[in-house]
């Protein structure tokens, strides 16, 4: 995988029209997971340069190529205020099978729990990995927080079901005070490949519903922006992993026969919110969960999002990092494929790579 990413199936024959000087040509598969959408980028886009994942997004963070291209895929016209995707690059080594930089409205992020379900789903629908004869597959996906490894399971022959193992979770804070518009609130934050704050919507008066979303997302940013630059806010080991990525807003809706189960709506970036239950944050949430004994080893999260879409979720093993209690999820979903795409952005655009309005 040199030059430029790995084309995906079914893209467009490149000479079916004329393109002209300074056009810029991309093509994508767009897929959504459990309602959040993820557009991977299949061709048109160099690849950063770097020896791991980790070096290429610090470099596409800072490369005016790369930044053009992703706000020509995220921002309308041909994106939206929520969107989200990845660029394909190299894995780290010959024991993964493709790296990905995750990308959104407002930046490179370090992990993307909904998008290593979709890239599951991509891998076997382009055919980059075989289905085995029990109709299981595994895909290992190389990310800037880490390794993460997608389990695939088929249903009448096409993949139905995508479990994805996180790097390794641990709580960093809890009950750490922060002051927003409604008074004083005890936050939980985790790292799970990302730094969450995790706060009960209820602390706010508000429950996790659609009804609720505008409140929702203001309050959600407030708390996000309030431990911006804080202690709380740094990765222990690695600086590039450092910033609150978003908070985690949830309502707990008790023991089922199932497990435990509880709803939520993560905010994140500048206002963005996860259609999807949130991945990488339901990873976060199984972190504190555990911690605070409410949830063991093989013990199931039902992790519902804003929408009413459901991630199954459980704690796999416990482990340490850096000296500190952690623990590997396991999050399952199912991805479908939404479409297929040839972007093109002519020199002479008048909107240049485009606009977000929210």
């Amino acid at each position: 995988m040199t030059g430029t990413n790995t084309p995906g199936p079914g893209t467009a024959d490149p000479g079916a029209a004329e393109v002209r000087p300074g056009t810029v040509e991309v093509r994508t598969v767009d897929y959504h997971t459990a309602g959040e959408p993820f557009r991977i980028v299949t061709d048109g886009v160099p690849v950063p340069p770097g020896d791991t994942v980790a070096e290429r997004r610090e470099y596409a963070r800072t490369s005016a190529e790369h930044e053009r291209i992703r706000t020509l895929l995220a921002y309308e016209p041909r994106g939206h205020a929520g969107m989200y995707g990845c660029l394909l690059v190299p894995p780290d080594d010959e024991h993964a099978d493709l790296g990905a930089l995750f990308w959104h409205t407002d930046g490179w992020s370090t992990a993307c729990g909904h998008g290593t379900i979709a890239l599951g789903r991509w891998a076997a629908d382009s055919g980059l990995v075989e289905l085995g004869p029990d109709g299981t597959a595994e895909v290992t996906v190389d990310v800037p927080s880490g390794r993460v490894r997608a389990h695939l399971a088929s249903r009448d022959g096409h993949v139905g079901v995508v479990a994805f193992e996180n790097v390794a979770s641990y709580v960093l804070g809890h009950d750490v005070a922060v002051r927003t518009g409604f008074g004083e609130v005890g936050v939980d934050l985790a790292y799970s490949g990302a730094i969450y704050a995790s706060v009960p919507a209820s602390a706010f008066d508000l429950v996790v519903t659609p009804d609720r979303f505008s409140e929702l997302v203001d309050v959600g940013h407030e708390v996000k922006a309030a431990l911006d630059g804080t202690e709380w806010s740094e990765h222990p080991s690695d600086p590039r992993l450092s910033g609150v990525y978003g908070t985690i807003l949830y309502d707990d809706l008790g023991e089922t026969a199932e497990g435990l189960h509880q709803r939520n709506i993560t905010v994140f970036a500048d206002r963005q919110v996860d259609r999807s239950p949130c991945g990488s944050g339901t990873a976060a949430r199984l972190a504190l969960l555990h911690a605070a004994g409410r949830i063991g080893v093989q013990q199931r999260l039902i992790h519902d999002s804003v929408i009413g879409t459901r991630f199954h979720a459980s704690v796999q093993q416990t482990t340490t990092v850096d000296g500190r209690p952690a623990v590997v999820g396991r999050i399952e979903g199912s991805a479908h494929r939404t479409g297929e795409h040839q972007f093109v952005l002519a020199g002479d655009y008048e909107l240049g790579p485009g606009f977000v309005l929210r």
